[in-house]
């Protein structure tokens, strides 16, 4: 369905029952990320997947500013706030992730339990931040001038992807499909206004998170590893679950093993 938000059209689905789980997909992606999750999840959850500013049906703005990380929570605040919603538990993957926790920190008595699947709090230095956005702005371009299919040709190439290679034909066309299916404004304006770079760094705030929070990551990424193992120290009620054997897109490359650990933790969160 479509709803207005902040003079932005958003897209969203809604399914299952029970307490309201909010599902943030990552970069290329949207709501059809949580197809097989959702599946395991409805019985017990109610089920509200977005496609985030600038991918799948919602709206692509031309001003790079308005995709900022803080705008688009506040957008979700706004989304809620029109279905009548009052707290949710929150999942998010990559930049999901990064968007879930500025959500959690901006509006946490909205927040129930988080959920961070290969996500980061951001840089930790300016140097740090600057190198990254001139990253991302030469990737924006590159897909405003050479077009979607070159730009997918070469994000399925980097090394974060490179465990998704061993994934069946039929997994990697669907995720292939919906890459291509983005909106080329929308991707260059996503890194342009809410790249790694370009959001605040969060590290100093993560201690005064007080939800309870699971932290998801493959072993066959050790860059995000690693940061979740120092989110994990600095955050009161943080776990922390390394999936053996998967990469950057634990729900991807281990689905069931994914779900089971979501739906543990989500159960448990409700009983507490």
């Amino acid at each position: 369905m479509i709803i207005r938000v902040n003079d932005v059209d958003y897209f969203y689905e809604m399914q299952g029952k029970g307490p309201v789980v909010l599902l943030l997909h990552g970069f290329t992606g949207d709501h059809t990320t949580w197809t097989h999750l959702k599946k395991q999840l409805r019985d017990d959850f109610t089920l509200l997947s977005v496609d985030l500013l600038g991918h799948g049906r919602t709206s692509a703005p031309t001003d790079p500013a308005r995709y900022q990380i803080e705008t688009a929570a506040a957008d979700l605040t706004a989304l809620l706030e029109a279905l009548k919603i009052k707290k949710v538990h929150l999942l998010g993957y990559s930049m999901g992730g990064r968007l879930a926790l500025t959500f959690a920190i901006l509006f946490p008595e909205k927040v129930s339990s988080l959920i961070l699947e290969s996500a980061s709090p951001g840089l930790k230095t300016m140097k740090e931040r600057e190198g990254r956005v001139f990253k991302d702005k030469q990737l924006a371009q590159m897909i405003e001038k050479k077009g979607i299919k070159e730009f997918v040709d070469y994000w399925e190439r980097i090394p974060l992807f490179a465990s998704q290679s061993k994934l069946p034909e039929r997994i990697r066309h669907q995720i292939r499909r919906q890459r291509l299916d983005q909106s080329p404004l929308g991707l260059a304006n996503s890194l342009r206004g809410m790249g790694t770079g370009q959001q605040p760094s969060w590290w100093s705030t993560l201690a005064s998170l007080s939800m309870p929070i699971q932290l998801i990551c493959g072993k066959k990424d050790p860059k995000f590893c690693q940061i979740a193992e120092e989110m994990k120290q600095v955050i009161p009620k943080a776990s922390l679950t390394c999936v053996p054997d998967v990469g950057h897109a634990i729900h991807v490359e281990d689905p069931t093993n994914f779900d089971t650990i979501v739906k543990k933790f989500l159960l448990k969160a409700e009983r507490s």
